[in-house]
């Protein structure tokens, strides 16, 4: 491709109904993609320089010097990508996005995947979704050095709008089932509750969790965390773990069942089932895993109090957001109800959006360069 060729591409961040931390851990996940997007235009350029804009900030480099950690902060995502496919021309790559960062939707795999597909549309790579979405993992866990799972790149780049899709990740490759996900059909609005309190998977507590679940699994005999529903006299056997331990793999394999129990009500279309399993959900998320906050803990009781059918944290935790169910007529007393709240902890008021079932990624341009903005 000569010189000033591009493409943009838009990818979804996602926000999880259960399955918290099982991608990794050989479990199923029951993900939706959001309706925020990022947007990436990618475009060739005769030399071999990166450039990496986003609003008023601005990256440069060479795709010759990419290596695991040359990269510092956001860039390094876009960087990622073209490290994970060996592209060694420059290009610059201009970044727009309605997601919020650090809100444990994916940001990051959403940018990751936006830039993936933009540079498969304008180098005629012809890669699949799956090839993508593996991209946009390594960009993330091997340039980035984020412990990520193989859940969010996988959601941004297939997922379809009014579905939801259960990603099992017990075998060597992911599978999927898409399963209707309408909650309107039902009088309900799906409500989004950025608490503000950012999110990064690359540091604290987030590779701690997976190396205790690890250590977990290997206590008990089994190559993944998930695989310990199978175990006879499983009570027995996490009652002979240290407390820490035993408390990290009995979320896991609660969490293992209550994927199951979302997921056939999903297919039934019977919302009511969602109360308890997503209450359960964070509570052991709270207790259990110690994902949760303060914040989070606050924005679920409060959403629940003012009307919410169901309501958990979602995503990695240590900050992040939550997703509530909530009838169509109790949108707005959920919403002012949550701002009071969070203010009259001193707090900042939660950004809180609906969302519905997205589309995933799609490619919405390639011609010649935009002109400069």
């Amino acid at each position: 491709m000569t010189a000033g060729a591009s493409a943009t591409a838009a990818a979804p961040g996602r926000v999880n109904l259960i399955g918290e931390h099982l991608d990794y851990l050989g479990g199923r996940c029951l993900s939706l993609a959001l309706e925020r997007r990022t947007t990436a235009t990618v475009t060739l350029r005769d030399d071999d320089r990166l450039r990496v804009r986003s609003g008023r900030r601005t990256w440069h480099g060479s795709v010759v010097d990419l290596v695991p950690g040359a990269v510092p902060g956001w860039p390094a995502y876009a960087a990622g990508v073209l490290w994970a496919l060996d592209v060694r021309r420059g290009v610059d790559v201009d970044i727009d996005s309605d997601l919020p960062s650090g809100a444990g939707l994916s940001s990051s795999a959403a940018l990751a995947s936006a830039v993936a597909l933009a540079l498969d549309a304008v180098l005629g790579l012809g890669l699949s979704r799956e090839e993508l979405a593996e991209t946009a993992y390594r960009a993330e866990s091997g340039m980035v050095g984020a412990p990520t799972g193989r859940l969010d790149q996988l959601v941004s780049l297939v997922a379809d709008p009014g579905r939801a899709l259960l990603v099992d990740f017990a075998g060597g490759r992911p599978t999927r089932e898409s399963l209707p996900c309408r909650p309107d059909a039902a009088g309900l609005a799906l409500l989004v509750v950025d608490t503000r309190v950012s999110h990064d998977m690359r540091v604290g507590g987030y590779g701690e969790r997976r190396a205790e679940c690890e250590e977990a699994a290997r206590r008990l005999g089994v190559r993944l965390l998930a695989d310990a529903v199978a175990l006879p006299g499983l009570a027995e056997r996490l009652a002979g773990l240290p407390d820490l331990l035993a408390r990290r793999a009995r979320f896991v394999t609660e969490e293992v069942a209550r994927v199951g129990a979302v997921a056939a009500a999903l297919r039934a279309g019977d919302w009511d089932a969602l109360g308890p399993l997503l209450d359960a959900g964070h509570a052991g998320a709270r207790d259990d895993l110690e994902i949760s906050c303060p914040e989070l803990d606050l924005a679920v009781t409060t959403a629940r109090g003012a009307g919410a059918v169901a309501a958990r944290m979602t995503g990695g935790g240590f900050g992040g957001s939550a997703v509530a169910l909530v009838p169509v007529g109790s949108v707005d007393r959920v919403g002012a109800a949550l701002a009071e709240a969070f203010v009259e902890r001193g707090w900042r008021e939660p950004h809180v959006f609906p969302t519905a079932a997205g589309r995933g990624a799609q490619v919405l341009r390639r011609g010649p360069a935009a002109p400069p903005a």
